[in-house]
């Protein structure tokens, strides 16, 4: 039966969700390494250029309350994380984006806490466009209002970013009980009415099902103007109130990247370096990842915390990986 649906996902046809549950449930190390080879190639027979993206963390000053309950990004929610509230000055976001610039990263994610009404990303995407040739990624979640999106797109912004991470409602409310699912679906839908290339994904071990995942790739597909889905592996913080879950195993995490790959044969699928690890950067390429994120330039100048882990992707370490697979690392 895997061998069957593993040869119709070689050839391009389309797979049931049945289908796409049964490869999520592959355990023999041989079908896993066909599901891997398939969507590697589907990858490569649209480019073998890998995207990278570095980050600057606008501000962990975060109006959600009560907080996610995994978050450790904004202030005092964990003291591995950015437990001091910041907001980045202007000059600040500025001496980033220049060093990202230099080190020939092509992209950058501005993000950042929530209660801004977007303002928050329009002045960082404002100073980035202005002096660098920097692709921008505005990731604020569901902090973005019709004027905001407006004036992100005047800037010639490249991506919006709004993560839904679990369209099972009920989980959505338990882990995020501050948060609103309809608002940040409405969000992705005012940036794809805009024109604007959108980015969402799902966070991964969360207390959702396989089927739960499976439905919400296929609900991406509403969004007119999808061009990225982020996969993150949930990565428990400490202090926060969900430090004792485990973290989403890396294996599945790869089935996951596969099964997205042969879903969506064109997108852009990104692992952030934090949450897969540094080191496991290699099997999220040859799963068919062609994106990884949160790649940190050795002349970096902030600190970055609060994202999966307070380890980050270096540069240089990355581009070696990309380089071993027989893969080209998009510079500029």
């Amino acid at each position: 039966m895997i061998e069957e649906i593993l040869k119709k996902a070689e050839h391009g046809e389309k797979l049931t969700d049945e289908e796409f549950l049964k490869l999520l449930k592959i355990n023999d190390n041989d079908s896993l390494e066909k599901l891997f080879k398939i969507a590697a190639e589907i990858r490569d027979n649209q480019s073998k250029t890998i995207k990278l993206t570095s980050t600057v963390h606008i501000t962990n000053k975060c109006q959600i309350k009560p907080r996610c309950k995994y978050c450790g990004f904004a202030e005092e929610t964990s003291s591995k994380g950015y437990y001091n509230a910041f907001y980045k000055s202007d000059e600040e976001i500025l001496k980033a984006a220049k060093s990202i610039n230099e080190a020939h990263i092509p992209r950058v994610s501005c993000s950042g806490g929530y209660g801004y009404n977007g303002k928050q990303a329009v002045n960082a995407c404002k100073i980035v466009k202005e002096n660098t040739n920097l692709e921008v990624l505005v990731n604020v979640g569901g902090d973005l209002n019709s004027e905001s999106i407006k004036k992100l797109a005047e800037l010639e912004v490249d991506t919006i970013c709004c993560n839904l991470e679990t369209i099972n409602e009920e989980i959505f409310r338990e882990i995020k009980p501050g948060d609103s699912l309809s608002q940040r679906i409405e969000t992705c839908k005012l940036v794809s009415d805009a024109g604007i290339g959108l980015s969402s994904g799902l966070l991964l071990g969360i207390g959702e099902s396989p089927e739960d995942r499976i439905k919400h790739l296929r609900f991406l597909n509403n969004f007119e103007t999808l061009e990225e889905i982020p996969l993150m592996g949930f990565h428990p913080y400490k202090d926060t109130p969900m430090e004792n879950i485990p973290p989403f195993p890396l294996k599945e995490q790869l089935k996951f990247v596969a099964v997205t790959r042969i879903m969506y044969p064109h997108i852009r699928i990104t692992m952030p370096t934090p949450t897969v690890g540094p080191e496991n950067v290699e099997y999220s390429l040859k799963a068919g990842a062609n994106n990884l994120a949160t790649v940190i330039a050795d002349n970096y100048p902030l600190e970055v915390k609060g994202v999966g882990s307070p380890e980050y992707g270096n540069y240089s370490e990355v581009i070696s990986v990309i380089e071993k697979l027989g893969l080209t690392p998009q510079t500029i």
